[in-house]
């Protein structure tokens, strides 16, 4: 079994990727895609970049910087993953992923946004994906007591 781990360098991230290797562990047969989404570029970077594949290749940097320590994890657990960078919508990013690296499951993290939050982004990159994904999608819910630096956005 395939599974897209999407994570974002934050320590709830790694709760997911804990979480992830327990299913390996307790004898789930799996591999992993280990995932990082990154914003697409502004308009004012690409217009006033001299050099856009520096923005791409930042970007890039950037996610595997962010996806290291869920790759340490997996890589001293024996687990094979494979990692990918992508930019653009998570949730479109991430459907793109499921049907490129060929995924039969997605496991991620799941935080509740404010109602205001929910409606200025059209709703959590986790329930997005829930309504368009091909497949079945595990929600990791954060510890209980979970630590102020552990909030944010979807692990991506």
């Amino acid at each position: 079994m395939k599974i897209l781990l999407p994570v974002d360098g934050t320590e709830l991230s790694l709760h997911e990727t804990r979480f992830a290797l327990r299913l390996v562990q307790d004898g789930l047969r799996a591999s992993f895609v280990l995932a990082n989404v990154q914003e697409p570029a502004s308009f004012y970077e690409i217009v006033t970049s001299q050099n856009p594949a520096m923005i791409e290749s930042a970007a890039h940097e950037a996610g595997e910087d962010l996806m290291a320590p869920s790759a340490q994890l997996l890589a001293e657990a024996g687990v094979a993953f494979e990692t990918a960078v992508v930019t653009g919508d998570p949730a479109h990013a991430m459907l793109e992923l499921i049907e490129l690296r060929a995924c039969d499951m997605v496991v991620m993290g799941s935080r509740a946004l404010g109602p205001l939050r929910r409606m200025l982004e059209g709703g959590s990159t986790s329930r997005r994906l829930l309504d368009d994904c091909p497949v079945p999608v595990l929600l990791v819910k954060p510890p209980v007591a979970a630590d102020p630096d552990m909030e944010g956005g979807d692990a991506l």
